[in-house]
């Protein structure tokens, strides 16, 4: 895809109040459900793949400051395990300091032609590094060889960028490992509140809370 700025500039567009979609999702109800809200999340990251959405695996996280500012971005859910929701990063990035002074965080997942959002609240917490490294080895050579060299969330430029990459890549020929930074590792979010949202015509939305009560989940149909 290229963007073409010129067409889009020529082109009469809608007012932005104006832009809107109408939902055509059949009905959720709680017989739809499963008990378990993070096995029912699997459920439905694992069909958006299945069909083949783009980046399905997507997820917009928001964390909070020890100074109380909020921040958001998207990264990418790399597995459900063990109750909870993994994503990898480098725990000196913005997020990462973020969560170092409060765990409490959020994020959302959408998949438009399945008129479907999940949101997520929890608390993350570090993986052990070993499953860090585990994870890191697996990833393409030129995704190592940039997590390896970036000083994430700090001022830079491309140029560097690009000299430090080729500079380690020269370190480390073809099929000799690539160190993984200690200052990079993955997340775990475990969740207190889940919910799932179904779109439905005239906005009338189907929306179901499940909150953790101890070792037990309790459910509800909240108003859209």
């Amino acid at each position: 895809y290229r963007y073409n700025a010129e067409s889009t500039n020529n082109r009469t567009r809608a007012p932005m109040k104006d832009v809107r979609q109408e939902y055509h999702a059949p009905g959720l109800t709680e017989a739809d459900l499963l008990a378990d809200p993070v096995e029912q999340a699997r459920r439905w990251v694992d069909e958006a793949i299945d069909a083949g959405l783009p980046l399905a695996n997507a997820m917009t996280l928001a964390t909070v400051s020890g100074h109380g500012r909020p921040s958001s971005r998207v990264v990418l859910l790399k597995g459900i395990e063990d109750g909870g929701f993994v994503f990898f990063t480098h725990h000196d990035s913005r997020k990462g300091d973020d969560i170092a002074a409060n765990p409490n965080v959020s994020f959302v997942m959408f998949w438009g032609p399945f008129d479907r959002q999940l949101i997520v609240n929890g608390r993350a917490e570090k993986l052990p590094a070993q499953q860090a490294r585990e994870y890191f080895a697996s990833r393409p050579r030129d995704s190592q060889l940039s997590a390896a060299i970036s000083p994430q969330s700090r001022p830079t430029t491309r140029e560097q960028l690009e000299a430090d990459m080729a500079n380690l890549a020269q370190q480390h020929p073809e099929g000799d490992p690539i160190p993984m930074p200690e200052t990079w590792g993955g997340y775990r979010i475990t969740p207190e509140e889940i919910q799932f949202w179904h779109g439905r015509p005239s906005r009338l939305h189907d929306r179901f809370r499940y909150l953790k009560q101890g070792t037990t989940w309790t459910r509800e149909r909240l108003a859209p």
